[in-house]
Order: structure tokens, then C-alpha cells, then sequence
């Protein structure tokens, strides 16, 4: 897609998919089951914060790789929802995952395959792309799971290569999370169980996340950590300031996407000039909103901006890291 505009915000997804969704009466084991009409989205962490930031009036360029017929349909899934992208060629099929929901449980079964090899070559002109335009970039968002192929240290690379004045938020677990915060970030957003494999604790009260937040910014690199902890509502660290945000009474349609939603309605805040209390409100309401939307659709602007007015953001008193 031609880029007409500046590049404000780039994201990177080295591991995408085609999302399948499709809904059952019930899920049974050795049964044939008529499914509903299937759903299809394109996947990945950074493609779905490019799409949520293009709902919320902000331009993204989103770099992929793309292989096959899956990858041929994944570009034009994402040319469908008018985000801008760069594409790099691939040998290999783009993966495809599913998500079943069942209506007589409303629980969401989630099947993710492994994904596409990516030769050196290729995972390499990903980050040729991004050292070409970083430059340009106030953000870049490298998001996901890694593929076969891909080195542990791929996201420190991605850090490395993105040049210039561009803050790097990095979204994704183990040793790539490891690698990224040794090479210096702006931002990590992990989940409850992300947050406590990362800091190698198990304990989920208040002042014992602070406290191995408080370890992480001491060991790594990293200027905020916003942690999502679902109905618990969520906090965002930095070195001088804890804040926390209650959850929402939402009954969720789904769970997926509601992390890339959390963080692409963040950012959308942030870079229309937004305060950090206000941008974590807009990430609160971004994952809350993504759960009314069923299968991989994502949070809706609509969504987004109505609940953004019952979150009730706070300070923790006597924090300081």
C-alpha cells in the first residue's frame, strides 16, 4: 500500500496468522459439528495494534512477512481494514489459527499453530525495514511470538535496528521479552501470569507486584511497565509513579486481542499528546472494550471511547522505584 503520510507509528508482527473464528452449539469430543459461518481477521500482535490504531484515527504502518496462498489472504485482510503495510516475501505459508466459541458454555477454545519457518534471509529484511523507516517513526511496536527460524535475540535486534528518536514498546514473553528489556525499552505491557514468569514470582497482591516491578526496573532497561490483570483492573509503573486502574464488569464475548487492544488504544492516546494517566485510561478501555467484540474482531472506537469514562484511575501513595 503506498504511504502518502508521515510515519508516525511502525509495528512489526514476525509471527502472523489468518485468524479463523467460528461458534459451535456445543462442543463435543468424536462428533460431527456444524459450525457457524467462519470469521476471518488478519493476526498477530502488531497487525491487530496497526488495526486498532486506524480505529482510533491513527496511522500505522505495519511490517509483516507473508508466504503462500495464507500470506496472500492475509495482506488483503489487512488491506481490507486500510492499514498501511510493508510486506516481506516469504517461502513458506503463513499459519492460520482457530478460535471455536462455544454458545452452550460460552467458554473460547483457542487453536495456534506453529509458524511459518523464516530462513535468515528473510527475518533479516524484517529488520532491514525497520532500520530504514524507524528513522521517521516516534514509535515502534514489535509484537508476538517468534517463529521457527527466528533468533532468541530477534526483538534486541529490532531494538538495535530501530534508529533515531523512536521509542520501542515491545510486547511478548521469555527469553525474546529478556533480550528486548536487556537492549533498552520504552515500554512492556505482559499480562498477570507474563508479569510473574518474567519476574519469577507467584504471587498476585498489590504490594508484591510493586515490589518485583520495582526489581525489573532495577535489572533492565525499561522506562514503564503497564501489566493488564483482566477483571482485576490493571497498574502501570514507572520508576516514580504507580498508578491503578479498576476493572470493568464486562461479561467477555471473547479474550482474544484484548492485549494488542489495551495497547493500541494506549498509544493512540499517547501520540495525540496525551499525559500517561490519561493514555493508561484510553489501554484500560481499549482491553476492556475488545472482549465485547466476539472472535478476533478486536475493540471498536465507539467501544473504546464510552468506557474510557468509567475507568477510575489512582495513585498509589509513598511508591517510588
Amino acid at each position: 500500500m503506498a504511504e502518502t503520510a508521515p510515519i508516525q507509528i511502525v509495528t512489526l508482527t514476525i509471527n502472523p496468522a489468518v485468524d479463523i473464528s467460528t461458534s459451535v452449539k456445543k462442543m463435543q469430543p468424536f462428533v460431527k459439528m456444524r459450525c457457524a459461518e467462519a470469521q476471518r481477521d488478519p493476526g498477530g500482535g502488531g497487525i491487530n495494534v496497526a488495526r486498532v490504531l486506524k480505529r482510533l484515527g491513527t496511522e500505522a504502518t505495519a511490517i509483516y512477512p507473508a508466504g503462500g496462498a495464507t500470506g496472500q489472504t492475509l495482506t488483503a485482510l489487512v488491506e481490507r481494514e486500510a492499514v498501511r503495510s510493508i510486506v516481506i516475501p516469504t517461502s513458506n505459508n503463513t499459519r492460520e489459527d482457530i478460535t471455536v466459541f462455544d454458545e452452550t458454555t460460552r467458554e473460547q477454545f483457542r487453536l495456534v499453530f506453529p509458524g511459518a519457518f523464516l530462513s535468515e534471509f528473510e527475518w533479516q529484511q524484517c529488520l532491514d525495514a525497520i532500520a530504514r523507516i524507524s528513522c521517521q517513526a516516534a514509535f515502534v511496536i514489535a509484537s508476538g511470538s517468534l517463529p521457527p527460524g527466528a533468533p532468541d535475540d530477534f526483538y534486541g535486534r529490532v531494538v538495535r535496528a530501530s534508529k533515531g528518536t523512536a521509542r520501542v514498546i515491545v510486547d511478548t514473553t521469555g527469553a525474546a521479552l529478556k533480550a528486548a528489556l536487556e537492549a533498552g525499552i520504552y515500554l512492556i505491557k505482559p499480562n498477570l501470569r507474563e508479569f510473574q514468569d518474567l519476574a519469577g514470582i507467584s504471587s498476585a497482591d498489590e504490594p508484591s507486584l510493586i515490589t518485583a516491578g520495582r526489581r525489573l526496573f532495577d535489572r533492565y532497561h525499561v522506562e514503564i511497565i503497564a501489566l493488564s490483570m483482566g477483571s482485576q483492573g490493571a497498574l502501570l509503573l514507572t520508576r516514580d509513579t504507580a498508578l491503578r486502574a479498576n476493572g470493568l464488569p464486562i461479561e467477555p464475548v471473547s479474550v482474544s486481542g484484548a492485549g494488542d487492544s489495551f495497547l493500541g488504544a494506549m498509544l493512540s492516546s499517547l501520540i495525540h499528546g496525551d499525559d500517561l494517566e490519561r493514555a493508561f485510561r484510553y489501554g484500560v478501555a481499549g482491553g476492556s472494550a475488545a472482549l465485547l467484540s466476539p472472535g478476533t474482531g478486536l475493540c471498536l472506537a465507539e467501544d473504546v471511547h464510552r468506557l474510557a469514562a468509567s475507568v477510575n484511575v489512582t495513585e498509589i501513595a509513598g511508591y517510588h522505584a
